[in-house]
C-alpha cells in the first residue's frame, strides 16, 4: 500500500479521535459538572489570580473557535481573549452551556469537512506559525487541561463524586 494511503488513514484517525475527545469525552464531563453547580458556584474563584469555571468555559469556547473554526476553517477571527478572563458578571449556566455546545458543534463540523491530507499545511494562529495537526492537538490538549480544572473545582464546590466511570472487573466503562 502506498505511503500516502497510510498517512491519510492515520490523519483521518487523528481527526476522528480529536472530534471524539472534544464532543463525546470532554463536553459530557463538563456538562456533568454544570448539572451539579449553581450559577454562583460557576463564577466562584478562590482568589483573584484564579479563574472561575465560568471564565474557563468562555476561554475554552474562544480558544477552540479561534484555533479550529477560524485558524483551520477560515472563518473570521474576532476573539478578544482578555475579556474571557476579565468577565466578572455572572452569565447563566444555560447560556455558558449553549456557547460551549455551539462552539464545539462548529469545531466538529470544521474538522468533519477537513481533508486529512492537509494536516501538515501551515497556518498562523494567535501569532504562531503551526501545522494544522499541531493546531488540532493544541485544542484537544488545552481542552483536556481545562476540563480537569473544571472537574476539580466541581468536586471541591459540590463535595460529590462525579461518577464518570463504572468499573466492571478491570475494564472501566465511561458513564455519561
Amino acid at each position: 500500500m502506498p505511503d500516502h494511503y497510510l498517512m491519510n488513514d492515520t490523519g483521518q484517525e487523528f481527526i476522528s479521535r480529536s472530534r471524539y475527545h472534544l464532543t463525546e469525552d470532554f463536553l459530557p464531563k463538563i456538562e456533568r459538572c454544570l448539572e451539579r453547580l449553581t450559577d454562583e458556584q460557576i463564577w466562584w474563584r478562590p482568589n483573584e489570580q484564579s479563574n472561575s469555571i465560568g471564565n474557563l468555559l468562555l476561554h475554552l469556547s474562544g480558544n477552540a473557535r479561534q484555533w479550529i473554526v477560524c485558524g483551520i476553517g477560515g472563518a473570521p477571527d474576532a476573539r478578544d481573549r482578555d475579556t474571557e478572563f476579565a468577565q466578572r458578571d455572572r452569565i447563566a449556566r444555560d447560556d455558558l452551556h449553549s456557547l460551549l455546545t455551539t462552539t464545539l458543534a462548529d469545531v466538529d463540523a470544521t474538522l468533519g469537512q477537513f481533508d486529512a491530507n492537509q494536516l501538515v499545511e501551515r497556518r498562523t494562529i494567535q501569532g504562531s506559525d503551526v501545522s494544522v495537526l499541531e493546531a488540532i492537538l493544541h485544542v484537544v490538549e488545552h481542552f483536556s487541561m481545562h476540563t480537569g480544572q473544571i472537574i476539580l473545582l466541581t468536586k471541591l464546590l459540590s463535595s460529590s463524586d462525579l461518577h464518570f466511570y463504572d468499573f466492571v472487573g478491570d475494564t472501566p466503562t465511561l458513564v455519561l
